[in-house]
């Protein structure tokens, strides 16, 4: 992680003016299941698509509030990282997407018996959202929903 140092100006100007949102966490939840019997999906703030999806749109004025289900047999080389922050080196993501929506690590986790399976689609959205009300209010709601119905006990956010 980048000291504030380490930023650019323009960065560092954005995150001294940024009007942080104060929220009460959620009280943790105690899973029913151990996490060998558990389902598992991912969720990532890459801005994750496949090459065959519309991108996320930059332009949105808050940021693209959008999500996109990723199919969890997906090949690597179809994910294309679409994150709007200029903020991180996407060099690794390119590289290597796992980094950022980690399919074949879940594979191996799944392999080695440490997960119950594995859920046949992941949900992708934008980080970097600066106007988050409709992420809260409209999209984190129909991810949610759609987990559930797949029967997900558990997921695994991948911030970025």
């Amino acid at each position: 992680m980048a000291t504030l140092k380490e930023l650019s100006l323009a960065d560092r100007l954005f995150l001294k003016a940024y009007p942080w949102r104060r929220i009460h966490p959620t009280p943790q939840a105690n899973p029913d299941k151990s996490l060998g019997a558990s389902r598992i999906a991912l969720a990532s703030s890459a801005g994750m698509v496949c090459k065959d999806q519309i991108p996320f749109d930059d332009t949105v004025r808050g940021g693209d509030p959008s999500f996109r289900w990723i199919a969890h047999q997906t090949p690597m080389e179809d994910l294309v990282e679409t994150h709007r922050s200029q903020s991180f080196d996407h060099t690794g993501i390119a590289k290597d997407p796992n980094l950022a929506l980690p399919l074949q690590r879940l594979n191996e986790l799944l392999e080695q018996g440490l997960i119950g399976s594995i859920n046949h689609r992941h949900a992708s959205f934008m980080g970097s959202i600066t106007a988050p009300g409709r992420m809260i209010r409209d999209t984190a709601p129909e991810i949610a929903r759609g987990l559930l119905e797949d029967g997900v006990d558990r997921v695994l956010l991948v911030p970025v």
